[in-house]
């Protein structure tokens, strides 16, 4: 449930101009957690408030747990690039962004502290609520944009997330070497909602698709080879999650 200390942790106090309407719907159905890749949180603001950026977020979450409101969730904020989840191809118009300070991987990357996560949790939570979003379309940056981004990493807990009833999340199986089949793995992280290649076979694309889906669901195996075990768990996520559109809401 939502922590009162935590919402009293919200500022106000700097606003992003870099916002419109959200086109094609009224309202999100997804949630979408980043990491900010800068130094510190001043700077991660200054850019997302800063209409020469043209970048912005609905919320930045400092590592003091400290949250600051930078876009009403009515509006669209632009955190998402050419991101694509599903159907869904504008996926700033369909999403929350939340912003999560930590200066990434080219920058040391340093766990996500405990405070912060608190935060991350009580947002998430009261966004699902307010706007009726399902945990499957709980996202990371990487997962709407394989390859073009790895935010918020493999180090984000995910499995925290989904214990609370925040995201999806299925334990894996003991890793096996066998080769991974390319067409069984595309289409199952296309039944999850990863945007994939059209063209068969195992391409650097979809290899890029495999690192994003281990980034989120097999953090142990981002640098690993493809292999079996990585078809199988992503078959298991998408028969247990399949991925439902606004667009397709029966599928």
């Amino acid at each position: 449930m939502p922590d009162l200390a935590v919402q009293s942790m919200i500022r106000r106090d700097f606003r992003s101009p870099n916002h419109t309407e959200r086109r094609g719907t009224d309202r999100p159905d997804m949630v979408v957690l980043h990491y900010t890749g800068m130094k510190s949180c001043a700077a991660a603001i200054a850019r997302l408030c800063d209409p020469a950026a043209e970048v912005s977020a609905h919320y930045v979450v400092d590592l003091s747990g400290e949250i600051y409101a930078l876009v009403d969730e009515e509006h669209r904020a632009w955190h998402a690039g050419r991101g694509a989840w599903g159907a869904v191809a504008d996926v700033n118009s369909h999403s929350i962004g939340i912003e999560i300070v930590n200066p990434g991987h080219e920058l040391g990357y340093p766990p996500f502290p405990e405070p912060q996560m608190r935060s991350v949790e009580w947002l998430v939570s009261a966004a699902m609520d307010r706007w009726r979003i399902s945990p499957g379309r709980v996202v990371g940056h990487a997962c709407i944009a394989p390859g073009r981004k790895i935010d918020p990493g493999e180090k984000f807990d995910w499995r925290r997330l989904a214990r609370q009833g925040l995201a999806v999340w299925l334990d894996s199986l003991p890793a096996d070497a066998a080769p991974a089949d390319a067409d069984r793995f595309r289409k199952a992280a296309a039944n999850i909602g990863y945007p994939v290649p059209k063209e068969l076979g195992w391409s650097d694309e979809l290899e890029n698709v495999r690192r994003s889906f281990a980034m989120r669901f097999l953090p142990h195996r981002v640098q690993a080879r493809p292999s079996a075990s990585d078809v199988i768990h992503a078959e298991r996520i998408a028969k247990k999650w399949p991925i439902i559109d606004p667009e397709r809401p029966t599928q």
